[in-house]
């Protein structure tokens, strides 16, 4: 068995890219957990020391740092879309939330969007999707989803629902019911928040794009 070596940093998971990119992987560390937890630490006068975030080619293995482990800042959520790896960047002092794109052909990263971290009411569930490039949040205890960008959009879900695609002006929920035995839905509503259709069963994006209904 032949057996590659990437020397990571000690980051010993790794995933596929989402938004269809079977030949790119990340990983990433956690040295404050989540982006809101780093955030927490933060605000209470703490010092984020950074983390690392990989992305790694298949099948070659090379390994590459989009954004610098340094103090204050903390990279998250890398997608892919037309042919580039985005990912959002927060750097707590400077009070900015950016998006970085990461140049598959040449390898290089560069700054594609920025906003004052404002723009967030804060950062749990904050993260960015694909197609077309979204970020989104869910806010903890209010069942309120939320577009910051490109649009500004907000609406209320039901308490089981869960957002995790976006497909143009659909947005796709994954819910779950006790009505009294257990079933798994896919809600699809517009962006006003309305119920378009509902699908039994599960959605799953696969790593070369592929959708997979699951009924």
């Amino acid at each position: 068995m032949e057996v590659k070596t990437l020397d990571l940093n000690g980051i010993t998971y790794i995933e596929p890219v989402t938004g269809g990119a079977p030949d790119w992987y990340w990983g990433e560390s956690f040295e404050h957990g989540d982006l809101y937890e780093a955030e927490e630490v933060f605000r209470a006068g703490g010092t984020v020391e950074g983390r690392h975030l990989c992305i790694i080619h298949y099948p070659d293995g090379a390994v590459y740092w989009p954004v610098p482990k340094q103090p204050g800042t903390y990279p998250d959520n890398p997608v892919y879309w037309n042919g580039d790896i985005y990912l959002l960047n927060v750097i707590f002092p400077e009070d900015k939330l950016q998006i970085l794109r990461f140049r598959c052909d040449t390898r290089t990263t560069e700054l594609f969007k920025e906003f004052p971290l404002s723009l967030a009411k804060d950062c749990y569930n904050l993260r960015l999707d694909p197609d077309p490039l979204t970020i989104t949040r869910q806010r903890c205890g209010t069942n309120e989803f939320e577009i910051l960008w490109p649009e500004q959009v907000a609406f209320y879900m039901q308490d089981t629902e869960s957002f995790f695609l976006r497909e143009g002006d659909r947005l796709y929920f994954s819910c779950w019911y006790e009505d009294p035995d257990y079933r798994d839905t896919v809600n699809v509503r517009n962006l006003q928040g309305e119920l378009l259709e509902q699908l039994d069963g599960d959605l799953r994006v696969m790593p070369n794009g592929e959708v997979w209904w699951l009924r």
